[in-house]
């Protein structure tokens, strides 16, 4: 599929490459961790202003997961708890925490008027598969388990994330949906990676080895995943789930010069073909990682507006 980048989407792309970037294949998971959170840094919008921002610990089996709650300026409340969002940042399942999507997820809370909550999930090489999905199941549950403590309204509680977090967030839905977790109102799946098989068509197209590269895809699984078997197993890859009927709503969100862009788009589709109320928004002209760049990009806060929206929209 031809990819051609908006012209803001080009000359970022332009100056990452001018900036002399080493490729995160070629550091430590540490230096690349540095890396990615500077970069975040120049990138990021100026934060709207929140009525609170403070720190959480849920607790788990290891010990605990950092966590970090957002509270709107105006909450949708309804018998005074409002709805909430719970948000997995992506980053290759290897880099990426609460500060690098920090300013994300205050937009998302203004835009939604709603509660966010930002989970820092342990992290591989250090921490492999599936410790992710386990503490983005427990943090859910924890939440919901929660709700009325922390203002929120079980009801209208949702789930969401970016890359890796969207993976989290799909394979979360999926285990609650099964027994393992909350009735959820609403999944967000922003650029997510659904199948480590890693054999659609984007994965090898050149026009889409953009920021996230083809190279830099396989450190990633390879960091976070034990083996190959991993490849098949449901909370690695949930596009391998057959049945995905009785899901909550989504809205799945996906970018054209995105090697994730063709697993995305056929998960929307299978979901909406199993009876799914699915929301669906492609942005031609972006880039993957492109939601949090919105000082540079205008249609990465068109996006965050949109989900809002959308997020509204559950009630």
């Amino acid at each position: 599929m031809p990819v051609v980048l908006d012209p803001d989407a080009a000359a970022v792309y332009k100056a990452f490459q001018e900036a002399g970037r080493p490729a995160y294949e070629t550091l430590t998971a540490a230096e690349a961790r540095a890396y990615y959170l500077q970069g975040r840094v120049a990138t990021n919008p100026e934060p709207p202003e929140l009525a609170r921002v403070a720190p959480l610990s849920i607790p788990a089996p290891h010990g605990s997961i950092p966590a970090r709650i957002y509270v709107p300026k105006q909450p949708r409340l309804k018998d005074g708890l409002a709805p909430a969002l719970v948000f997995f940042h992506g980053g290759g399942w290897v880099i990426g925490d609460l500060d690098s999507h920090d300013v994300v997820c205050r937009q998302l809370a203004d835009a939604g008027a709603l509660i966010v909550i930002a989970v820092d999930y342990r992290l591989a090489p250090e921490h492999k598969f599936p410790a992710a999905t386990d503490d983005a199941i427990a943090a859910t549950k924890w939440v919901a388990a929660h709700a009325r403590g922390l203002g929120i309204d079980a009801a209208r509680l949702s789930i969401g994330g970016d890359s890796a977090g969207g993976n989290l967030t799909a394979v979360t839905a999926l285990a609650a949906r099964d027994g393992d977790g909350p009735k959820l109102a609403g999944q967000v799946l922003i650029y997510p990676a659904v199948d480590f098989a890693m054999t659609h068509d984007s994965h090898s197209e050149p026009e889409t080895s953009v920021l996230l590269t083809h190279s830099v895809i396989r450190w990633f699984r390879d960091h976070y995943l034990n083996g190959t078997a991993d490849i098949h197993d449901w909370r690695a890859s949930p596009a391998r789930v057959e049945n995905l009927a009785g899901l909550p709503p989504a809205y799945v969100l996906t970018a054209g010069a995105d090697p994730l862009r063709d697993e995305g788009d056929e998960y929307a589709a299978r979901l909406k073909q199993a009876g799914v109320n699915v929301t669906y928004k492609h942005f031609p002209g972006q880039f993957h990682g492109f939601l949090t760049m919105g000082k540079l990009l205008r249609e990465a806060n068109v996006a965050v507006s949109e989900i809002g929206a959308w997020l509204k929209a559950l009630g």
